[in-house]
């Protein structure tokens, strides 16, 4: 799938990939993608939670490469 922006946030504990996917879904514009790529396993969850609480829409959660990639497109 396409994206527009992307966010590695590999190595960063909880709660700073949803710190740092916060801010930078905060730059995108309504529709577009953004790919995030984490190793905090927490952040499974963590995406989930967030784009339902925000009304973002996590398009795909997944691991590749031994990492987590989620894809979000803002509201």
């Amino acid at each position: 799938m396409n994206f527009d922006k992307e966010l590695d946030a590999s190595g960063l504990a909880c709660p700073l990939p949803i710190v740092k996917t916060r801010k930078a879904l905060s730059g995108l514009l309504p529709g577009q993608v953004l790919r995030v790529i984490a190793t905090d396993s927490g952040s499974v969850s963590d995406m989930a939670a967030y784009a339902e609480q925000t009304g973002n829409a996590l398009l795909h959660s997944g691991q590749e490469g031994g990492k987590y990639v989620f894809l979000l497109r803002r509201a």
